[in-house]
Formats: structure tokens, C-alpha cells, sequence
């Protein structure tokens, strides 16, 4: 079976290498060689990285003014070895691939996982921002789109998928007469609701009272429950899963909140507190507009 992180890992190594050699004395297939029989000698996804590594080769002049473009302050001789061609990697998939085999949110997911592997601290944060401000540019093609399991799952009906609990919160605060709440931001440019799988025989309160004060780093109160909302995704080793929401409403002392670390928690790059009046102008996805809905017409009737 292929294993994409470890097909990702050989083209990065090799790239690395390459990209090292500044003379270029070593052809790349020669290193591609080398590298996948030590690395990956018994992998069937040899196609699948010669693929990827010669459309980073063959677009790199395209893909490295894309990376000029979206990180204008870090020149690209300045960019780490490592984090440049994860980049490249990236920005070759999340452009070139084809969005039925690698759709645009598993191209930024997999770079960040390189980036937590093989980079430095700030790395899956650099890259993370690099991709997501290209990806905004493209018109985030594909955001609402559901990844297709691997053939090996079959077609299964949702109500027999793998089921995967969270609870989320809108949490809000007051401060100098005002309700805010606390929203955090995604990679493909939403603002969103805190939440967190539950473990084994919790509920959803003691779940939401666990995570929460981890992802924006408050403590807060559970209120009432808003609803509920669930989707379908893809899970690179699992396959296609089905995921249960249930939001409450959760209330919170105003104070600075701190975004859990990306090496701990991917596809997050930013959180804040906004204003009530302010919120509906943000750009929500559609299954969450509504929970915040419902979490703004009850804060505003409480305190009229």
C-alpha cells in the first residue's frame, strides 16, 4: 500500500539534496535513485514520486516567484533549504496535481506535516502561511468540496462511516461594555469555531472544558447547547469518516488569547476576539454561520 508521507519524504530528501548542490554535479535522478531504494525500496508509489519531483523541477522558475510573491519579506535564498523545497513540493501539488488524486487541502496538509517532520519550529507556521495565501489568491478552489475515499473503502453509505465525536464552543466574553467572541482562523481563510475530539466515555462538556483553554488558551463556562451540524472527510490512513459536531455556548473572561502551538495543532494560523457587531461580516463556512447565528440572537436578547 502507498504510503504518501513516506513518497512526499523521498522527493523532499532528494530536492534537498539537489537544491544543496549548487553546482548541480549530481543529476537529480541519480540522487531520486539512490534515495528511494534506501528510503523506500519496497513502495509501489514509485510513479507517484517521480511524478511529483519532476513537476517541481519543471515549474521551479513558476514556483519560486510564487513563493517571492506570498512571502515578500523572506527572499528565497534567505528560506531555509528545507522549508524551500516543501514549498516547492507544496505549491507542485496544490497547482499541477490532479484535484481527484491530491485535492488542494491535502497539498497544504501534507506540506505541513513535512514541515513538522523535517523543519525547524517555525516552520509548519511558515509554511502554512505561504501556502494558505496562495491558495486565497487561487479562490481556495475546492473548499467545499468533499474528498473521495480510496477505492479500497468502497462506496459507504454515511450512516455506516466510522463516526467521529467533537464538541465545539462559541465562546464569548464581555469587556468595557461590549460582547466578544473568540474565533480562530484556518489555513483556507475562515473564521471558525474552537473544538475538540472527545475521548472515550467523555462528554461533551468535560471535552469542550479540556480543549478550549488548550486551542485559544482560556479557560470557560459551558452554557447551553446551540446544535449540532456533521460532514463527511478523508482521512489519509483511515478513509472516509463522518464528523459530529454538537456547539454550545461557553462564556469566558476577556483576556489574550494564545493560539495553540502548530506542532501541536495543524490548520490553524490565528485567533482573536471580535466584537458581536462585528461577526457576521467575517467569512464563515456555511455549516458554522449558522450556530453563530443562533449564538448572537441569544447573547443579544440576554442583554438587551
Amino acid at each position: 500500500m502507498a504510503n504518501r508521507h513516506l513518497s512526499r519524504s523521498v522527493v523532499l530528501q532528494t530536492l534537498f539534496e539537489w537544491d544543496f548542490d549548487t553546482s548541480r554535479n549530481n543529476k537529480i535522478d541519480k540522487i531520486f535513485e539512490r534515495n528511494f531504494k534506501e528510503f523506500a525500496g519496497g513502495s509501489n508509489d514509485k510513479p507517484f514520486m517521480e511524478a511529483l519531483l519532476y513537476s517541481v523541477v519543471d515549474k521551479q522558475k513558476d514556483i519560486d516567484l510564487l513563493i517571492e510573491k506570498a512571502a515578500p519579506d523572506w527572499p528565497l535564498e534567505k528560506i531555509s533549504i528545507v522549508d524551500r523545497n516543501i514549498l516547492r513540493i507544496g505549491l507542485a501539488e496544490l497547482l499541477f496535481s490532479d484535484r481527484e488524486e491530491v485535492p488542494p487541502k491535502v497539498a497544504i496538509n501534507e506540506a505541513i506535516e513535512l514541515a513538522k517532520s523535517f523543519g525547524g519550529d517555525t516552520s509548519g507556521r511558515f509554511v502554512n502561511g505561504v501556502l494558505g495565501a496562495v491558495y486565497k489568491e487561487m479562490g481556495e478552489p475546492g473548499k467545499d468540496d468533499q474528498p473521495r475515499p480510496k477505492k479500497k473503502y468502497g462506496n459507504i453509505p454515511d450512516d455506516q462511516l466510522p463516526l467521529e465525536r467533537l464538541a465545539g464552543a462559541v465562546v464569548f466574553a464581555h469587556h468595557e461594555g461590549n460582547i466578544y467572541l473568540a474565533l480562530v482562523h484556518d489555513v483556507f481563510g475562515h473564521w471558525t469555531l474552537t473544538k475538540g475530539k472527545l475521548a472515550e466515555g467523555e462528554t461533551n462538556e468535560a471535552c469542550l472544558v479540556r480543549k478550549v483553554p488548550l486551542e485559544i488558551g482560556i479557560p470557560i463556562k459551558v452554557g447551553v447547547k446551540l446544535g449540532e451540524n456533521a460532514y463527511t472527510t478523508f482521512h489519509p490512513e483511515k478513509g472516509k469518516i463522518k464528523k459530529q459536531i454538537t456547539y454550545f455556548l461557553a462564556e469566558a473572561e476577556y483576556h489574550d488569547l494564545t493560539l495553540e502551538k502548530k506542532e501541536e495543532k495543524g490548520g490553524l494560523d490565528d485567533v482573536r476576539w471580535f466584537k458581536l457587531a462585528d461577526i457576521l461580516d467575517l467569512n464563515f463556512y456555511d455549516d458554522i454561520l449558522p450556530i453563530v447565528t443562533k449564538a448572537i440572537t441569544l447573547l443579544a436578547e440576554k442583554h438587551s
